[in-house]
């Protein structure tokens, strides 16, 4: 121990009379720390962090497969096989031996009003059951009961998030008892839940919690829904028995299942043996691990985040390289030092040990620094992720699982690199190093350290690569054509019923809210629509159309808009063939249709054919109740990403059950100056209005492209990184190796050499590095760039501009650490050069 205080004290000693040194490596060691920390918080909580509930380890996710369906699904997101009717949940819930307890959950927008303001706001509808199974206290009043949960609109009560309690309620703990109104209709507030529980969703954070059974309330409307087995949107996560497998809980439920879904079948008629297959013959219920929660968004994130930790990881492994690479120089400076202590009976143990407590203290240093970019980097991730919106899934703290493996990084680069110096130390000729007398640069020190830049060399072309790809993908994504014009385009959501607005009254408001914005200044156009643009939204159903059939026991579901007569004008989408909607489109009118090319094509054969074609929404023995009118171009609806789908518009005005509106305003002036004018006027029409999502146009495709975006961000940082380290591992290896031929050099020049065929050798040695670790790069990249196909969009892995560019990029930097060594060696005088030998 006093010979470890003794080397601790030493090797501070060293780090302070080589501060340039100590600095470079801590810091370059912390931008590699740093980033992973990082992108590690944001990979742990979305893949592998549990829930912050009791044993999440016995919490089990439902999933029912079957190919075949009749009714509607409500979808969140993720495998539709995760949804279930209230009907088939209670009849799980109550006549199942598997399960402790099962929760049934469905999110949903809501108008929140509490003191005269009113906000939009997320809740959750859950099971009376919710709390108890998932083991969540209360931070405050109580949490639901199964009686909480027994008739319909009997339990106006509410559970707050701990979240919202402290950040809109200020922790005020006089808040339970009171109430505040959900969609106009008043809730009593009985509890706040436990700090760290969001949901049993990941991704998930509502401001509160309401029983299932207050459906209407919640969701205006859609009441009916709780008792129709065809009507599916709820997911079900359960917990099993004590000491009872998955394995063991998915045979046990099998039996109760299939009659339950032979009960289903029962009620739907005859079907076909196709049909009766894909319901129940081949129709399992899964039970899946649940410990992580259920996510509609975790598939979403997992390859993004792999890709950018693998993308980390590479720069972290080139620090390390680095930082090897500038304590193998540093080392033969101090060679006569070791040599010293060898030939006094130092042992090569002890060597070892002063190297590594040197190597700890640098990689520790780094680590601290790390720590202190780790938060700045998450917040900036996190806020790339969110754009514009409130999303907070992500914790931007650090927690104390990170906190280790942050240190567990820097412990184990630290000796990697820290041992490296004793490759050139454990054999030293202590004649030569006495004598101080020069190396020559044709040694195997020197070849480990040419071997050490090739491959930070080659690690940054995989980044310049990666990089590239994902910049061609963004440039790909935002020059995409949408089939609208984006610019000069506003948009906003408002939802009546969440106002309290009654299903009559709502398109009285429609028209008011159109004719006031399309009368504010500078204003073309207003469009409007129930199913948004570029949102990340669809709504969907099959059709019949009149002289086309569908192959038996298959739907082709088109998406289904209402939208005004100005929808198109405004967007600027042009009319393909037929007519545009009029005000004269109204419920006294016959049911009229407007479909894109794709629709057309698909049923019709061609835009003009569609003209005057008779079709109906649903399938079967439906009634042709609607006359297609006009055929639209192509556009993309739900993302940039997706592919064209089939699309049917409605006029706005013949819509039975308009609710939420999503409105467009054409611009002459700049979009963004008249978000004040929208919010003023909106404000004058109804307070209780209140508006979703206003932005430009181009502001929501950059928020639906928010993951893109910090990927190729990340990807960007990361790879100019790679490569300022790999230039300056470059160049240190080439000014020692320049150093060690002084002589050679001073000889080459007194026979006659010219400085310019000095420094020919000096870049032609850079570039035979370089040029080695792109060869041996190039491929590994490839192979690689292939796992990332399913994250690139308009380019190819093997993209020659990106590889191009890449080369280019590394040799570029190549040179650049080559001028200045090239130029000492040009300068060498050879009398000089001689005499030192």
């Amino acid at each position: 121990m006093n010979n470890i205080a003794n080397d601790l004290k030493f090797a501070l000693r060293q780090l302070r009379r080589s501060p340039g040194f100590a600095l470079t490596a801590i810091l370059t060691l912390a931008l590699g720390i740093g980033a992973n920390t990082a992108i590690f918080s944001l990979l742990d909580q979305a893949l592998l962090r549990s829930l912050p509930v009791r044993n999440p380890h016995e919490l089990v996710i439902l999933e029912g497969t079957g190919k075949a369906w009749e009714g509607s699904t409500h979808n969140h997101g993720g495998d539709m096989e995760a949804y279930f009717s209230y009907p088939m949940y209670k009849d799980l819930r109550d006549k199942n031996q598997a399960f402790d307890g099962l929760i049934a959950t469905l999110p949903a927008g809501v108008g929140i009003s509490r003191n005269n303001s009113s906000e939009n706001g997320e809740a959750e509808l859950v099971s009376g059951n919710y709390f108890t199974v998932l083991g969540v206290n209360p931070a405050l009043g109580r949490l639901f009961t199964q009686n909480d949960d027994l008739q319909k609109d009997a339990n106006p009560v509410v559970v707050l998030s701990f979240d919202y309690w402290k950040n809109h309620l200020g922790a005020d703990p006089s808040v339970v008892g009171s109430t505040l109104a959900i969609n106009a209709h008043p809730f009593q507030i009985v509890g706040v839940a436990a700090p760290g529980f969001s949901s049993a969703v990941w991704g998930q954070t509502p401001s509160l919690f309401v029983p299932i059974t207050m459906f209407e309330e919640v969701i205006p409307g859609g009441g009916k829904r709780l008792d129709n087995h065809r009507d599916r949107g709820l997911n079900i996560i359960g917990r099993l028995k004590p000491g009872e497998s998955i394995a063991l809980a998915q045979v046990a439920v099998a039996p109760l299942w299939h009659a339950l879904r032979a009960d289903e079948l029962k009620a739907l008629g005859t079907k076909s043996k196709r049909f009766t297959d894909g319901f129940l013959t081949n129709s399992q219920l899964l039970v899946l691990p649940g410990a992580k929660g259920l996510s509609y968004q975790r598939a979403d994130f997992q390859k993004p985040l792999l890709a950018v930790m693998a993308m980390a990881l590479l720069v972290l492994l080139i620090a390390c390289v680095n930082v090897a690479s500038l304590l193998l120089v540093r080392s033969a400076g101090r060679a006569r030092e070791f040599s010293l202590r060898y030939a006094l009976g130092a042992g090569a143990t002890r060597i070892a040990q002063q190297l590594l407590l040197e190597g700890l203290l640098i990689g520790i240093g780094g680590g601290a620094a790390g720590m202190l970019l780790a938060p700045i980097a998450i917040r900036t991730l996190v806020h790339q992720l969110a754009g514009d919106s409130a999303y907070v899934a992500f914790n931007t703290a650090i927690d104390p699982r990170v906190l280790i493996f942050n240190f567990a990084i820097a412990l184990t680069a630290s000796i990697l690199f820290s041992l490296a110096p004793l490759m050139q130390l454990r054999r030293p000729d202590l004649t030569a190093a006495m004598g101080q007398k020069s190396a020559t640069g044709a040694g195997s020190l020197l070849s480990f350290r040419r071997a050490v830049v090739c491959l930070q060399i080659g690690l940054s072309v995989l980044l310049l690569v990666g990089a590239g790809l994902f910049v061609r993908t963004m440039q790909n994504l935002r020059h995409v054509d949408v089939g609208f014009t984006t610019a000069q385009l506003t948009t906003f959501g408002i939802n009546p019923k969440l106002a309290g607005y009654a299903p009559a009254a709502i398109p009285a408001l429609h028209q008011r809210v159109i004719d006031a914005l399309t009368a504010l200044p500078g204003v073309q156009s207003v469009g409007a629509t129930d199913d948004p643009e570029l949102a990340g939204h669809g709504q969907t159903g099959n059709v019949t159309v009149a002289g086309y059939t569908e192959p038996a026991d298959t739907d082709y579901d088109v998406e289904n808009s209402a939208i005004n007569p100005a929808f198109f004008s405004t967007l600027q989408m042009p009319l393909i063939a037929g007519r545009l909607f009029t005000d004269t489109d109204t419920t006294d009118h016959p049911n009229v249709a407007i479909v894109n090319e794709t629709f057309a094509k698909h049923f019709c054969g061609s835009a003009q054919a569609c003209i005057g074609r008779q079709m109906a929404n649903g399938g079967g023995n439906v009634k042709l109740d609607t006359q297609i009118v006009g055929v639209v171009r192509d556009s993309k609806h739900e993302g940039v990403r997706d592919a064209i789908v089939p699309t049917q518009y409605r006029p706005l005005k013949q819509d039975a059950n308009p609710a939420e509106l999503y409105l467009y305003l054409r611009t002459s002036s700049d979009p963004a100056e008249t978000l004040t004018t929208i919010r003023r006027t909106m404000q004058q029409l109804d307070p209780a209005l209140t508006l979703s999502s206003l932005r430009t146009m181009d502001a929501q495709i950059d928020d639906v492209l928010s993951d893109e975006r910090m990927v190729s961000l990340l990807a960007i940082s990361f790879g100019v990184l790679a490569t300022l380290l790999a230039g300056i591992g470059l160049y240190g290896v080439l000014a020692y190796s320049t150093a060690q031929r002084t002589r050679e050099i001073g000889i080459r020049i007194a026979l006659g050499s010219s400085r310019l065929a000095i420094s020919r050798i000096v870049m032609a040695d850079v570039l035979k590095l370089a040029g080695i670790g792109i060869v041996v790069a190039l491929p590994v990249a490839y192979a690689l760039s292939g796992l990332l196909r399913s994250q690139l969009f308009g380019v190819s892995p093997a993209d020659p501009l990106t590889i191009a560019c890449a080369v280019f990029l590394i040799a570029s930097v190549a040179i650049v650490a080559a001028l200045l060594p090239a130029r000492r060696a040009a300068s060498v005088n050879p009398t000089e050069a001689l005499r030192t030998e």
